[in-house]
């Protein structure tokens, strides 16, 4: 067995004691004996679902040699990625799904990038940039700055300044690195490179934790998985972060509790029947509502809001889009992620645009426009 390992190995360039234990190899290698396991079974057809998610540059070459090799032995190959560069680097034929459908296929050197965008986006490009005011910054100085700031395998080293009044916006497709850009910020993956300022003073963000006491907020985008506890109530979801700030050992009391909910009830314009309504049973607007209330409670200067009115409704989405420019008014820095462009350009000072969990470009209020940001992202 071992002697048809390294064979096998060996055939396709690689030169391994396939004695050793497998964690002691790197990712990339380890994608590969995964592969060339399936082969040693006569696989004919390869699906490999994301794999050059967690590779860095050279670990994607070597993986991307073994997949021309395989093509030109006859294995049929199904890339799935959401990395436009490399699909254009490896694959002989583009499919496009979106929301579960199929969208349509196309020869890959016959498809243009902006093309694949319009395509895993669903709309066209407009004929003309919106109109939007222009806004007034409330100082120079920033709230937060992140220099060469990044984690290896999640996000590469970006560089990125918010100002107090100031909504800077995020934009790329799926899979971009926008989310992870956000969770490196907050403390989630925290960053291995580069340095963090937090209102002019270096800091180390190594926990969620930190990162609120710091004054950071962080609205995820599964506000379901991630965000609201769904069995406890309006009242104890409010609370939570705040809660968590002071410590466990400090409990605040249920009369605090109950004046705060009902005060963000009211500000918010939150519907529900009483703050003990379990969260689970609101609408989508309504408990993206609850987790603004939960960060706003700890009197945040930098807030992240990823995908802040998806899956919300019409009447909803409004009144988000209210509650943000309104924060912004008041003199927060916001970091909102979206992939509702028209969105972007209403409310954004400027957007940066993220590809292959890399920061490519930054357009500015005066440049910013639908057109500009989607060709931004397939340049």
């Amino acid at each position: 067995m071992e002697k048809r390992a390294t064979e096998l190995m060996a055939s396709y360039g690689f030169f391994l004691d396939v004695r050793e234990p497998l964690n002691r190899f790197s990712v990339a290698m380890q994608q590969i004996v995964a592969i060339c396991r399936a082969i040693d079974l006569s696989a004919k057809v390869l699906i490999l679902d994301e794999p050059t998610a967690s590779l860095d540059t050279q670990e994607v070459e070597l993986l991307f040699g073994l997949m021309r090799q395989l093509r030109d032995r006859g294995v049929s190959l199904i890339f799935v990625t959401h990395f436009l560069d490399q699909v254009y680097q490896v694959s002989d034929r583009i499919t496009v799904l979106r929301n579960g459908s199929f969208v349509g296929c196309r020869e890959t050197r016959e498809l243009p990038q902006i093309e694949l965008v319009k395509m895993m986006l669903g709309r066209e490009l407009d004929t003309h940039a919106l109109q939007r005011a222009g806004r007034t910054l409330l100082s120079d100085k920033p709230i937060a700055a992140f220099k060469n700031y990044g984690k290896k395998g999640t996000i590469a080293p970006f560089d990125l300044e918010v100002r107090p009044g100031e909504i800077v916006g995020l934009a790329g497709l799926l899979g971009s690195g926008r989310t992870e850009t956000a969770e490196v910020i907050f403390g989630i993956k925290p960053a291995d490179s580069g340095t963090a300022l937090i209102k002019g003073k270096p800091q180390t963000l190594r926990s969620p934790h930190q990162a609120s006491v710091l004054g950071i907020g962080f609205c995820p985008e599964d506000r379901k998985t991630d965000g609201i506890i769904a069995a406890a109530s309006v009242r104890e979801n409010i609370i939570l972060a705040l809660q968590a700030q002071r410590g466990w050992l400090r409990p605040i009391s249920r009369k605090e509790q109950q004046e705060i909910a009902e005060r963000f009830i009211r500000q918010l314009g939150i519907r529900t029947p009483s703050t003990e309504q379990p969260i689970e049973f609101l609408s989508g607007g309504n408990q993206q509502k609850v987790l603004l209330s939960r960060w706003l409670l700890t009197r945040p200067q930098f807030l992240i809001l990823d995908e802040p009115t998806r899956g919300i409704d019409v009447g909803a989405h409004a009144e988000i889009i209210r509650l943000i420019e309104t924060l912004c008014a008041d003199g927060l820095a916001l970091l909102v992620i979206s992939s509702e462009l028209e969105e972007l350009v209403g409310y954004a000072g400027r957007v940066i645009i993220m590809r292959d969990r890399k920061q490519v470009a930054e357009i500015p209020l005066a440049e910013l426009s639908v057109p500009a940001i989607m060709n931004a992202i397939a340049a």
